[in-house]
């Protein structure tokens, strides 16, 4: 996640997802409204194909960047699967 430009002032907020960098609203009050609303309309909408619960991680995402008890589970959840990535030895065929 950024928020800061490297000269110190303050940028877009954003969040780096699969090498793509995605852009947030300003406003925090927007953010929780978004992340709310994902994550609300990823468990109302679960069983659909589409709007279903791929929904719901991503609206933790948004969420994480204003809420710290959500931006701890998440960054707990980042170094644990980079600690099992790391463990687990490769394959070979």
């Amino acid at each position: 996640m950024s928020g800061h430009g490297t000269d110190g002032t303050t940028s877009k907020p954003s969040f780096r997802f699969y090498g793509r960098t995605v852009p947030m609203p300003r406003s925090r009050l927007a953010r929780i409204v978004v992340g709310g609303v994902l994550v609300f309309l990823g468990l109302f909408f679960g069983f659909l194909p589409v709007l279903g619960y791929w929904m719901v991680p991503l609206g933790l995402l948004v969420l994480s960047y204003d809420i710290a008890a959500i931006r701890r589970l998440r960054r707990r959840l980042v170094v644990w699967w980079e600690r099992r990535r790391k463990t687990s030895t490769p394959r070979s065929n």
